[in-house]
């Protein structure tokens, strides 16, 4: 049993801190800039609830922070009342944001100037993945702080991985975006194209999906699209953060994204058809308009 913080309670945040109090079972210290929430966690799980972030991480053998894009990031580490200002020595930061790798590197250089470790761990599985606890996550940083922290993490994850150095983590977060839009999208044109044809899909994604095109999104993600439903998981909204900073690194690297780039202005059409809470699934939605 470690002593651990955690900081940021959203759809992802809330049941991840709750099996690292359940499964993992670790001393929780929980902060959410809505402090009703983290009471609320508090409450239902047997932690605590901290009013800043550098509450939460005083004393924590390791502070985990799941928020929203790289400013709260920056916001909840080395701002005011941030957790690198009671991060103690020894202690490690384990980051599950999706962020920009230029951010990890940067909190890393900054974790090291406190005596401390950060690892750069975004996940993948969305929120039915957090739920469950088994998320897939993608480390970044020394391998002696993730040989610490692969334990602890392993109380929501099924597998977990150092990917190379600081911002390695990011970086393959990006790689599972970047894999992910083509291969919806190409879902969405089967789907489409399968219904103007007049064949019954259910009959289609069964004969297809035990060949090469099978997925994980076409076996859990094309009845729901077959049947316009697109409540199910990773928003639109955050896929196209997701996206920007993929394009964001790869202007920055030289990569070309032709595919991601096309998908991401595909997205923003749903967007505009007010569909930014929708799946990621719901490009048949603007296929189909």
């Amino acid at each position: 049993m470690a002593k651990v913080a955690f900081i940021g309670l959203g759809v992802m945040g809330y049941p991840m801190a709750g099996h690292l109090k359940v499964r993992g079972g670790h001393e929780l210290t929980v902060y959410n800039r809505t402090f009703a929430k983290a009471e609320k966690w508090a409450a239902e799980f047997g932690g605590r609830a901290a009013r800043t972030p550098a509450e939460a991480a005083d004393g924590a053998d390791f502070v985990f922070s799941c928020v929203g894009n790289d400013d709260d990031l920056r916001s909840v580490t080395i701002g005011k009342d941030g957790a690198f200002e009671t991060l103690g020595a020894d202690a490690v930061f384990i980051d599950n944001t999706t962020a920009s790798a230029e951010v990890a590197r940067e909190l890393y250089q900054a974790a090291k100037a406190c005596n401390a470790h950060f690892v750069d761990a975004p996940v993948s599985g969305g929120q039915a993945g957090a739920e469950n606890g088994v998320l897939t996550v993608m480390c970044g940083g020394d391998e002696a702080a993730f040989d610490r922290a692969k334990p602890v993490i392993e109380a929501f994850a099924r597998m977990v991985g150092l990917m190379g150095p600081a911002g390695a983590g990011q970086i393959t977060k990006m790689i599972n975006q970047i894999c992910i839009a083509g291969l919806v999208q190409g879902l969405a044109e089967g789907i489409h194209f399968g219904k103007k044809a007049g064949l019954d899909i259910e009959k289609v994604v069964d004969v297809i999906s035990k060949g090469a095109a099978g997925s994980w999104q076409m076996e859990n993600r094309h009845k729901t699209m077959n049947a316009g439903k697109y409540d199910f998981g990773f928003a639109v909204d955050w896929m196209r953060k997701d996206l920007d900073i993929v394009l964001a690194e790869a202007r920055r690297n030289g990569a070309k994204l032709p595919v991601t780039a096309l998908v991401d202005q595909f997205y923003g059409d749903v967007q505009e058809m007010g569909g930014n809470r929708w799946d990621t699934s719901s490009l048949l939605a603007r296929l189909e308009k």
